[in-house]
């Protein structure tokens, strides 16, 4: 049964408000939060955060594609980010909290290729859209506490969401 799935891999930011719009829906069977896209084998968050092991702050979906096909993924993807900003998402800057979908087959590529070309046609935004459609690369869980972290610290999880700027980023540009 489990050989019907598939991986996706997002990165918008801090992974911890990554997890939460895709967790518990209907087809989706696990979502981790984790590092990808680096040089350093095994990054820890420690290393990450610096913005020099080169890794995204991602995370990685494993979706039964009857269920919920990669473009209603995608569509899901999109309004949780700001893909006009090439510095980082909201509160957080650097190299690790950029955006990034990262294909794991060619049709992954092209679902997300039009997607991007879609959102760019929509008008939502005046500035160009920086968000990169790049080859899955090696994915590393993060560390157990940063895993689900929306259940495990709902009050810290809102208030990051709510002083980051992206709730009302999203409020203001999605819904």
């Amino acid at each position: 049964m489990e050989s019907q799935y598939k991986k996706a891999t997002f990165a918008g930011g801090c992974f911890w408000c990554m997890v939460k719009p895709f967790d518990e829906m209907p087809g989706i069977m696990r979502v981790v939060s984790g590092y990808t896209g680096g040089k350093t084998p095994q990054p820890s968050y420690e290393q990450v955060k610096t913005g020099e092991t080169g890794h995204y702050e991602a995370v990685e979906i494993t979706y039964d594609p009857e269920i919920f096909p990669y473009e209603k993924l995608m569509d899901l993807y999109w309004p949780q980010i700001d893909p006009t900003d090439d510095g980082g998402q909201f509160f957080d800057r650097g190299s690790q909290y950029r955006t990034a979908v990262f294909y794991h087959d060619s049709e992954q590529k092209l679902i997300a290729e039009e997607s991007l070309r879609k959102v760019e046609e929509s008008g939502r935004f005046n500035k160009p859209l920086v968000t990169k459609i790049l080859p899955a690369a090696s994915f590393y869980p993060a560390e157990e506490h940063h895993q689900k972290f929306y259940k495990k610290n709902p009050a810290k999880y809102q208030q990051e969401r709510q002083e980051s700027g992206r709730e009302n980023f999203i409020k203001q540009y999605w819904t």
